[in-house]
C-alpha cells in the first residue's frame, strides 16, 4: 500500500546529494541502465536505512518481481522459473554492473507466454462449460506451483474462466427468476442461452484485460522491475515513471490543467466517463458523459491527430495542457451519434474530492461542525497556493460564524500528505508548542513547532480515525492526543506509518540529458516521532475510544507490509498538557460505556468477522448446484447485517451558507453534498463523536485567557 508523504525541507540531504552528484557522472547511453545507476546511487546516499545490495537482497527482489509480473501464475511455466532461477542470487551483481539481462529475459518471455494465453482463452471460451461437473478451483495463487505442462496450464486457465463464467451465469439465472416473478408472461431464457451469454461476458472481460496490456510498453514493465528493487528498502520508497509522477502531483494538489473530464479507454475508443463541474468541458455544455473523443488538435496545428486506438496516457497528454491554451476536439456524441468539433480553452481544474468538506449539525439546540479531510493536500510547486491548512482555517472560521460549539475532524481513510500542513492545522487548536519530532539517520532530531500563540478553535474537539488513517493523519491525531486537546475515536490503532518521504526529480541530477524524462523517486529520508517521544511506526495511534469497523480483522497496516522500518523511540519534547477541559477522562469513559452497549457496533464487528472468514476460504466449487447453495447460504447470512446500512440517526446535516449559494449553479456539487449528508446521517461513528462533544466541558478560565490572546493578536495585526 503506497502512502503519499512529503517533508517540508530536506536541506542536508539535498545539499549532500547535490554535492555528490556533481562528482559522479551518469553518462550511460542506455536509458534503462542509466536509470538503475541513478536510482541505486540516490538510494545508497539518501535513504534513511540504506540496505546492502547482496545475495539476500537479490533473492527478495527476484521473488517480488516475478510475483508482480505473474501473480496468478497463468503465464510462466515451471521450466521458465527454473531458467530464471539462475539469476535469483545474482541480481545484486547485475544491479551494481547495470546489467539488465534478467529483465530482458523475463520481459521477452512474458510477451511470448501472453500471446500463447491469448489463443488459449479464446479457444477455451469457444466451447460450452459443463456446470454439472464436480470441480473446484483454488484461488490461493501464492501457494500454487507453476504449471509444468501445456495441459496443466490449459486446465488452470479453464478453471479460472469457468469460475468467472459461473459467477455471471448464476447472476443471470437470478435475474431471469426475478423477471418471471414480476411478470408471469415473461419467457425465461434457457440454461444454454444463459451459459453462452456468461461465456461471452467472460470473453469480453478478458479481451478488455488484453486491450489494457497491449497498451503497456517496455518502460511500463521496466518500472515494475525498478520498483521490485526500490521497495526492498521499505514499503514507501517508490519509483514514479514520468506520467505516474504527474498523477502523483495531481493527487497531492487536487489540481490539473486541462479540459476537466475523466477519460477511459474502451476497446479502441477514448470515452468521457465524467465531466468535472466548473471545468471548461462542463462550462461549454458541449461535452457529456459517454461522448467519444476521436481526434485532438492544438490551436497552432493544421491537422488533428486521431486518438482512436491510442494509449490512454498518450491521449491524455494531447488533451491536457497549460491554462488559457485552446484544444479542438472531434467528438462523437453519445445521444445522437453525430460527430462534432468542440473548441475548449484549458483551465486549472480543481478536483473537489481531494479537498476538505464541511457540514453543520444541530443536536439539542447546540450546533456542531464536521470537517472531513481526505488528505493533507498541498501544491508541490507553491505551498502558498490552496492547501489543507488554508482550507481548514476557512472552514473553522465559517463554522464559528454559524455558532459552532464543538468540532469533529474526520481523518478516516486519510493516507497523509504534507507535513507542513499538519503543523499548521495542529497550531489552530493549541497556543504554541511542538507538534512533531523529525529525525534523519545519524542526525540530531528536529522539533517542528507551532510558534503562534493564537488559537483559532478553543472549543471541544474530536478526531475520528481508522486503520487507514496514516502518516500525516497519525501526526495530527498523536499530537492532539498527547496534548489531551482532542479525544480520538476509532480503530484499535491507526495504520502505523511513521516515516517521511521526499520526492526527488531524477532529471535534476543529470547534465545535458538527451535521454528524455527519467521520472522521480519517492524515497524515505526520515522518521517522525510524537511529542512524547514514541514512534507511530508499526504501532500507529491507539484511539482513546476504540470502536470496531469493517477493517478490524483485515491485515492492512504498516506491520503487514513487506520491509517496514522498525519501531523505536526518542526523548520527549518539552510541551504542556492542554488545560482547557474539565472532565476530559470522564467524557472518554462515558463514550466507552455507550460504545460497549451499542448494538449497531456489535453488528458491524460480527460482520467484519464474517467477512474475514469468507476471505480466508480460497476454494470454490465449479458445480452450479453447489455454488448456488453456497451463494444462498451467504445471502441469508448477509441479511443479518442489513441493519448496518439501514441504520439511521436522528441528526440532520446541512452545508454552510456560502456553499448553499454555489448549489444554484453547480448541481453536481449539490448532489455530492446531499449524498455525503445522507451518509453522515447513517454514520454511527459521527453520531458518537457528536455525543462526546456534548459531554466535553470547557475550562472557562482557560478560554477567557485565550480570548484575550486572540484579541491582542488581532489588534497587533
Amino acid at each position: 500500500m503506497k502512502r503519499n508523504f512529503k517533508i517540508i525541507a530536506v536541506v542536508l540531504l539535498m545539499a549532500a546529494a547535490s554535492c555528490s552528484f556533481t562528482t559522479k557522472k551518469f553518462e550511460d547511453p542506455n536509458k534503462d541502465k542509466l536509470l538503475i545507476d541513478l536510482i541505486t546511487y540516490v538510494l545508497s546516499q539518501g535513504h534513511y536505512d540504506a540496505k546492502d545490495i547482496n545475495d539476500g537482497f537479490s533473492a527478495n527482489v527476484y521473488v517480488d518481481y516475478l510475483e508482480g509480473l505473474d501473480p496468478s501464475k497463468r503465464f510462466f511455466y515451471k521450466k521458465d522459473i527454473e531458467e530464471f532461477d539462475a539469476f535469483k542470487e545474482k541480481l545484486d551483481d547485475q544491479i551494481k554492473s547495470k546489467n539488465i539481462d534478467f529483465f530482458n529475459l523475463t520481459y521477452g518471455r512474458l510477451g511470448e507466454r501472453m500471446e500463447e494465453a491469448r489463443s488459449l482463452y479464446k479457444e477455451i471460451l469457444s466451447e460450452p462449460f459443463d456446470f454439472t461437473e464436480s470441480e473446484n478451483i483454488n484461488t490461493a495463487y501464492d501457494s500454487l506451483e507453476y504449471a509444468s505442462s501445456k495441459e496443466e496450464m490449459r486446465k488452470r486457465w479453464k478453471e479460472q474462466l469457468k469460475f468467472n463464467a459461473l459467477i455471471t451465469y448464476y447472476d443471470l439465472k437470478q435475474d431471469e427468476k426475478n423477471q418471471k416473478e414480476e411478470d408471469d408472461s415473461y419467457v425465461m431464457k434457457t440454461d444454454a442461452e444463459l451459459e453462452k451469454e456468461a461465456r461471452e461476458t467472460t470473453l469480453s472481460n478478458i479481451d478488455r484485460y488484453y486491450d489494457f496490456t497491449d497498451d503497456l510498453e517496455r518502460e511500463d514493465y521496466f518500472s515494475v522491475y525498478i520498483n521490485a528493487i526500490v521497495e526492498e528498502f521499505d514499503p514507501h520508497t517508490f519509483y514514479f515513471a514520468p506520467q505516474e509522477k504527474d498523477r502523483f502531483d495531481i493527487a497531492m494538489s487536487g489540481k490539473l490543467e486541462g479540459i476537466g473530464a475523466r477519460l477511459m479507454k474502451d476497446s479502441d475508443n477514448i470515452t468521457i466517463t465524467e465531466v468535472i463541474s466548473g471545468g471548461p468541458a462542463w462550462l461549454s455544455e458541449e461535452i457529456a458523459e459517454g461522448d467519444v473523443i476521436l481526434k485532438v488538435k492544438q490551436e497552432d496545428e493544421k491537422e488533428a491527430v486521431s486518438i482512436v486506438g491510442m494509449r490512454l496516457d498518450d491521449a491524455v497528454d494531447l488533451i491536457k495542457g497549460p491554462k488559457d491554451t485552446k484544444v479542438i476536439l472531434t467528438v462523437r456524441k453519445k445521444v445522437m451519434g453525430n460527430i462534432e468539433e468542440v473548441t475548449l480553452v484549458r483551465d486549472v481544474i480543481e478536483i473537489e474530492e481531494t479537498y476538505a468538506k464541511t457540514s453543520m449539525v444541530e443536536k439539542e439546540n447546540r450546533k456542531f461542525g464536521v470537517i472531513n479531510l481526505p488528505k493533507f493536500y498541498f501544491d508541490m510547486e507553491d505551498y502558498e497556493n490552496r492547501n489543507a491548512a488554508s482550507d481548514i482555517k476557512e472552514d473553522i472560521i465559517n463554522l464559528k460564524k454559524e455558532g459552532m460549539e464543538g468540532l469533529v475532524l474526520d481523518l478516516r481513510n486519510n493516507g497523509g500528505g504534507s507535513l507542513k500542513t499538519v503543523v499548521d492545522i495542529a497550531g489552530m487548536f493549541i497556543e504554541k508548542g511542538p507538534i512533531v519530532q523529525v529525525k534523519s539517520n545519524g542526525a540530531r532530531k528536529e522539533v517542528l513547532k507551532d510558534e503562534d500563540p493564537q488559537v483559532l478553535w478553543d472549543g471541544p474537539l474530536v478526531i475520528l480515525v481508522n486503520e487507514l488513517s496514516a502518516s500525516a493523519s497519525e501526526i495530527l491525531a498523536a499530537a492532539m492526543q498527547d496534548y489531551k486537546r482532542a479525544i480520538i475515536i476509532g480503530s484499535k490503532q491507526t495504520y502505523g506509518k511513521g516515516t517521511v518521504q521526499n520526492v526527488i526529480d531524477l532529471n535534476r541530477w543529470l547534465r545535458n540529458n538527451d535521454m528524455g524524462d527519467m521520472g522521480a523517486l519517492k524515497i524515505t529520508t526520515q522518521k517522525f516521532y510524537r511529542v512524547n517521544g514514541g514512534s507511530t511506526q508499526l504501532e500507529g495511534v491507539k484511539s482513546d475510544v476504540v470502536v470496531p469497523d469493517r477493517y478490524s480483522f483485515v491485515d492492512i497496516g504498516e506491520k503487514d507490509q513487506e520491509n517496514p522500518l522498525p519501531w523505536d523511540k526518542i526523548d520527549a519534547a518539552d510541551f504542556d498538557i492542554w488545560n482547557g477541559y474539565v472532565g476530559y477522562d470522564e467524557a472518554i469513559d462515558a463514550s466507552k460505556k455507550r460504545m460497549d452497549s451499542n448494538t449497531q457496533l456489535k453488528l458491524i464487528e460480527e460482520n467484519a468477522k464474517w467477512v474475514k472468514t469468507q476471505s480466508e476460504d480460497r476454494s470454490y466449487s465449479l458445480n452450479y448446484t453447489d455454488y448456488a447453495d453456497e451463494a444462498e447460504k451467504n445471502k441469508e447470512m448477509a441479511k443479518q447485517f442489513d441493519a448496518i446500512k439501514d441504520y439511521k440517526t436522528n441528526l440532520t446535516y446541512n452545508s454552510l451558507p456560502y456553499e448553499e449559494k454555489l448549489f444554484t449553479t453547480d448541481t453536481i456539487l449539490k448532489e455530492k453534498r446531499q449524498r455525503w449528508h445522507e451518509n453522515l446521517s447513517k454514520d454511527v461513528y459521527i453520531e458518537e463523536a457528536i455525543n462526546v462533544l456534548s459531554d466535553m466541558k470547557m475550562n472557562n478560565i482557560t478560554r477567557n485567557k485565550l480570548a484575550d490572546v486572540n484579541r491582542k493578536k488581532k489588534v497587533k495585526n
